[in-house]
């Protein structure tokens, strides 16, 4: 029996796979290590989205060298796919496993741990399970991306699409379920595209449909999407109130302009549209959203409309990105470029703008009831509505995953947390 330490950076989809291979991991007999310090192999998930992220990969590279020496350490993830020769000269790496090879991972970390290792019983228990994971589980469903966002090295290091079939995924749902997990939240590189390149062809809708019809699971919740190709019938599917009502609608600029310079395939106004068709179709229906500051030729006006998108869609969260060049990209060769000066100052307003929506959206909570699924119980009880905004409450009858009935009183000091009074038990 070997133990192994994972560790992720970036996306959900990330998330999602190291969820996975734990699951293959303990199936095979082996265990999961609580620290770094305490692993035979450790492997990171690594990011690439911008340049801070491939520098932060390195940086976590090295450190899970310098904690343990002794574990073989398993490079993986988009740095890894994009950068394989200087990943594999990072001190301590052992193995680099390209994105296309994921599935394989658990063999090959295997491969290279100690030879003849004794096979551990393999009755699973969900103790490890639980020791090891959150509450919510992440499903990939969906990888790669068919279009060429100019700006998106992403799409290079992950590939073409590749969905996952409706049968697959319910078996992995349903398993989930029974192992305790009281939401599973469905990710991908374009998840919107989910199915184009199965025979016959399905789509996100009919994924949903199935999972509501054949899961007993008590919450599904969708990661990103991008704001095309979602049917009419996937905002009828929200009725089920298991369909988790919140969107996060990748966004990226205000201005057409910018817009196009990125080869993104909407327009500010259809953006603008769908959010507001979501509102009136989806009740009690959060949106958050990604915007990015600084791409190349950006100009005080093209910023000022991101700020006016953010107004008009009153987003409860907007991630917000810094623009980098990344190699490989149409957009790193795109002038002129705004200064990093520029781009902090806009950043830091965007961020002014975007806390001050939030708040707005939080207060309009308050009074309401709300499912909210405990995840982290401590001096306070930590969770989320069903339509992902955090409340914290006191821990008194609480207990992790579980789902209760709050009542929401109040904001806490910084005004980005919702302060609950915990009615009753669902689940």
């Amino acid at each position: 029996m070997i133990a192994v330490y994972f560790a992720t950076l970036g996306c959900r989809l990330n998330e999602a796979e190291v969820a996975d291979w734990r699951r293959k991991l303990l199936q095979r007999g082996h265990r999961l290590a609580a620290d770094v310090s305490q692993a035979d192999v450790a492997v990171l998930n690594t990011c690439a989205v911008t340049g801070e992220a491939a520098r932060k990969s390195r940086k976590a590279t090295r450190r899970l060298h310098r904690q343990n020496p002794r574990a073989k350490l398993v490079l993986t993830g988009c740095f890894a796919a994009l950068e394989p020769t200087a990943a594999a000269e990072l001190a301590g790496v052992d193995l680099v496993v390209a994105n296309s090879e994921k599935d394989q991972l658990i063999d090959r970390l295997l491969a290279i741990a100690e030879p003849a290792l004794p096979r551990a019983a393999m009755e699973r228990t969900t103790s490890h399970l639980h020791a090891a994971v959150r509450t919510r589980a992440f499903v990939k469903v969906q990888d790669g991306c068919r279009h060429r966002c100019s700006f998106c090295i992403v799409t290079v290091a992950r590939g073409a699409e590749r969905s996952r079939p409706i049968d697959t995924v319910i078996e992995q749902v349903n398993a989930l379920h029974d192992e305790g997990y009281n939401e599973v939240v469905l990710s991908g590189v374009h998840l919107g595209g989910y199915g184009a390149d199965l025979t016959p062809k399905h789509d996100l809708s009919a994924l949903c449909e199935a999972l509501l019809r054949r899961t007993r699971v008590p919450r599904l919740r969708l990661s990103s999407l991008e704001p095309w190709e979602l049917s009419p019938r996937l905002f009828e599917l929200f009725g089920d109130r298991r369909l988790c009502p919140h969107l996060h609608l990748a966004a990226q600029s205000g201005s057409d302009r910018i817009l196009r310079l990125m080869a993104r395939r909407n327009t500010v106004d259809e953006y603008r549209r769908l959010v507001e068709r979501a509102h009136q179709q989806i009740s009690d229906l959060t949106v958050t959203s990604d915007l990015i500051v600084g791409f190349p030729s950006e100009t005080e006006e093209d910023f000022a409309m991101s700020l006016d998108l953010v107004r008009h869609c009153e987003f409860a969260d907007v991630h917000i990105f810094a623009y980098s060049p990344r190699p490989q990209t149409v957009a790193a060769r795109l002038q002129p470029l705004v200064s990093e000066q520029d781009k902090r100052r806009r950043s830091q307003r965007l961020h002014q703008v975007a806390a001050e929506y939030r708040q707005r959206i939080l207060r309009q909570q308050l009074g309401r009831q709300s499912a909210v699924l405990w995840e982290t119980i401590d001096e306070h009880a930590w969770g989320y509505t069903d339509n992902y905004l955090r409340v914290c409450a006191h821990p008194v009858k609480l207990a992790i995953n579980r789902i209760t009935t709050t009542r929401l009183v109040d904001l806490d000091p910084r005004g980005n947390t919702l302060l609950g009074e915990p009615c009753h038990t669902d689940s």
